[in-house]
């Protein structure tokens, strides 16, 4: 367990995404991080350079157990696309934007998710999502991190996340539990 006031030395190299930029960066063992978010697999550091993300499986780096990259993954295959688009809505919930400690469903960021049957049983998943800033360089990580829960649904064959900015994401679009979450009553 971390302690979002404690200071934590990276145990090794570990590469990252600044953040809002979405450029890499590379965080050198020994440098002094703070915890500020932990959801969805990924943690969101404070570093000398400002925020960071740091993906699950690199949790060692801080001295924590990695924790699943998909806990919510059915294990069995859904049989219709109903069952598909329900385990790829609660994927979805397991996806944060990195500053904001809410999943993005309930941010209100997506706006499509259309299931398609494909050969075999398998599924094709489109996903059309938006970001809290059309200038937030975090579209395209979190667009992989989408991608990579869908696709670890058994049975889901591809998956084509897009970023999209039409209509713009407004406050009003967040669910009433994240405005509460937030405070934004």
């Amino acid at each position: 367990m971390w302690n979002s006031n404690e200071l934590i030395s990276l145990r090794r190299e570990v590469e990252a995404v600044q953040i809002p930029s979405g450029a890499p960066l590379t965080l050198p063992q020994g440098t002094e991080v703070r915890i500020t978010q932990s959801l969805g697999g990924t943690y969101t550091v404070l570093t000398p350079w400002g925020l960071a993300r740091i993906e699950g499986k690199d949790a060692d780096a801080l001295g924590l157990e990695a924790e699943p990259a998909s806990p919510t993954a059915p294990t069995a295959p859904p049989r219709t696309a109903a069952e598909v688009e329900n385990a790829v809505w609660e994927q979805l919930r397991t996806c944060y934007d990195p500053e904001i400690p809410v999943n993005i469903v309930d941010l209100g960021l997506v706006y499509s998710c259309q299931v398609q049957p494909l050969e075999a049983g398998t599924y094709r998943v489109e996903i059309r999502f938006t970001l809290t800033a059309p200038g937030c360089g975090m579209g395209d990580w979190l667009a992989h991190d989408i991608r990579r829960k869908v696709e670890s649904i058994p049975g889901v064959k591809e998956a084509d996340v897009q970023v999209v900015f039409d209509p713009p994401w407004h406050h009003d679009m967040m669910s009433e539990a994240a405005k509460l979450e937030l405070g934004w009553f």
